[in-house]
């Protein structure tokens, strides 16, 4: 049990190392709501890597956390944002836009109509097609 502890500790230490950046990269805002001034917290893409990868991990609210690990409470009419979020600079933004918008496609109609309208880059599309949300 204190292996599993120790670990956990480690990878947060590993991941809070990647803070400063990220929070540089995001501007101290979430980066999949673009709101400030409220706490932030990383969130990686799964399939979570051994090690943290920069190029895998968002900033993002608590809100959007919450959401993002119970993907049934995602409410399609608030994230109508995504339609600009998707045009991000940020490979691992624009990839978890999509991977939003996937799920939210299944009952949302405007949700696959903006992935119909979207051109990403392979790089994009292969790390939004990993499993999970």
């Amino acid at each position: 049990m204190a292996r599993g502890y120790d670990s956990d500790r480690e990878r947060k230490h590993a991941l809070s190392l990647l803070g400063k950046d990220l929070a540089r990269r995001a501007k101290s805002r979430c980066e999949l709501t673009r709101v400030s001034g409220v706490p932030l917290m990383t969130y990686e893409i799964p399939p979570v890597p051994t090690e943290p990868d920069f190029n895998r991990c968002l900033l993002v609210s608590e809100s959007v956390l919450g959401q993002l690990a119970k993907p049934q409470t995602l409410v399609g009419g608030e994230w109508h944002h995504l339609k600009e979020v998707i045009w991000s600079d940020i490979p691992v933004v624009q990839a978890m836009a999509l991977r939003i918008l996937r799920h939210l496609a299944r009952s949302e109609p405007w949700a696959q109509n903006l992935i119909d309208e979207t051109y990403l880059d392979a790089e994009v599309e292969e790390l939004a097609g990993e499993e999970g949300l």
